[in-house]
């Protein structure tokens, strides 16, 4: 049966990703015949929603070997990857087609427009540069192969799509309704690569206290964040978070989140949650007795706005056993370390993850060793190339899950176009 088009296409590219994007355009830039076969009616669904509609495109993180060591165990796989193609490659990719960006706290950047979609005009654009035939409202059914060489892509409809290579970009299973619902693994589970059971990974936490769904959508740029099992300290981390309806997301909380998956199967995870991560409690209490002294006439509701913002003060109050209309002057010194002790450990009980529905970022994926790194070719298919989420790689939030979006889908895209068909004509 003949492909859609009635065409052999140098580079076939399934999913219309972050990923897939950037492996076409550059497949495309380097004189290849490149057509992208994407689910949705769309290309980069799910790129147009990250860091909420804004894109984290990356973090400036300059060091590979520093930004590496990000990814824990996974950086050693892609040392070599960020070697040829890493943050300042990307910037200098966006930046030369009129996307100037900014960088915020943590090293996170974003489009100065604070859009996803300036990132997804610029890929998109790429693309249409290198005349990328894009091949809309087509899911795919299966890999077709043939001893070591994937043959084609037969979509549900029934056509064939063939080519001579073949970039699989089809994301995890966060958020399927953006189309990344882990058909990939499927597909590349069919014909004999491992495939680790996926997982949510960088995904909010429900917590059992109602205190934070009072505080949804309030944001704080600088915090500390400590983990707890069964009343033992585990890790401690720093960065922004994000109150939400069920309890707490943003860079820190996801961060956190695979470790504290795991903590949860062996018993009762809390935190706690330091709002003056720079501040002793010593410290602390001194600037406290200063402000109560000089202000003593004063209700505790408005002097503790100088520390921590409005919509925090009724909850730290609450939390402390302290009357918010009490007047300073008859603060307790009991009170005021019990307000101290609040402030740098305000309480939580971890419920659960959220889902697959609403994390950032699955865990599991393609195994690792059955990569080459250098071009992101399959060890087991010699014209296959897997990229970005389809990937085992322990993705931190902060910019560094679409940096290795943009570095796979560059190597890729540059690899892919260097092979000749290698299945005999019959």
């Amino acid at each position: 049966m003949k492909n859609v088009y009635g065409t052999h296409w140098d580079v076939v590219v399934v999913g219309g990703g972050a990923a897939g994007m950037m492996a076409a355009g550059r497949a495309a830039e380097l004189g290849a015949r490149v057509i992208v076969i994407e689910k949705n009616a769309t290309l980069g669904k799910k790129l147009l929603i990250t860091g909420g509609g804004r894109c984290n495109v990356t973090n400036a993180e300059f060091n590979n070997r520093t930004l590496s060591s990000h990814f824990q165990e996974d950086g050693k796989f892609l040392l070599s990857a960020f070697s040829k193609f890493a943050v300042k490659d990307t910037l200098e990719f966006f930046h030369t087609r009129n996307m100037p960006t900014k960088v915020e706290h943590m090293g996170r950047v974003f489009p100065t427009t604070d859009t996803a979609a300036s990132v997804w005009k610029v890929l998109v654009g790429h693309m249409q540069s290198g005349k990328v035939t894009v091949l809309p409202n087509a899911p795919v059914a299966t890999l077709l192969h043939e001893d070591e060489h994937i043959t084609g892509v037969r979509l549900k409809n029934g056509k064939l799509i063939e080519g001579d290579t073949y970039i699989i970009a089809t994301g995890g299973n966060s958020r399927p309704e953006t189309g990344s619902s882990g058909d990939g693994f499927m597909w590349l589970k069919n014909i004999g690569h491992t495939v680790f059971d996926t997982h949510p990974a960088l995904a909010p936490l429900m917590i059992k206290d109602m205190w934070p769904r009072a505080l949804h959508g309030l944001t704080l740029p600088n915090i500390a964040l400590t983990s707890y099992l069964n009343g033992k300290k585990q890790k401690r981390r720093t960065g922004a978070l994000l109150f939400t309806h069920l309890g707490i997301s943003g860079p820190t909380a996801l961060n956190m989140s695979s470790d504290i998956a795991e903590l949860l199967k062996y018993g009762v995870v809390t935190l706690t949650l330091d709002l003056l991560p720079s501040a002793t409690v010593e410290a602390l209490g001194v600037n406290v007795d200063n402000i109560v002294a000089s202000q003593r006439g004063k209700k505790m509701k408005n002097i503790l706005t100088g520390f921590i913002p409005n919509r925090l003060v009724p909850t730290v109050l609450a939390l402390a056993g302290i009357d918010s209309e009490l007047v300073a002057h008859h603060l307790t010194r009991a009170q005021r370390l019990m307000l101290m002790r609040t402030m740098k450990a305000l309480p939580m009980r971890v419920k659960k993850l959220l889902g697959s529905d609403k994390a950032i970022s699955t865990g599991g994926g393609v195994a690792l060793t059955e990569i080459d790194f250098k071009t992101m070719q399959s060890r087991k298919f010699s014209n296959l190339y897997l990229i970005g989420d389809i990937l085992n790689i322990n993705r931190p939030s902060g910019g560094y899950s679409l940096q290795v979006c943009w570095t796979t889908g560059y190597i890729a895209g540059t690899h892919a176009t260097h092979i000749i068909p290698l299945v005999p004509q019959r």
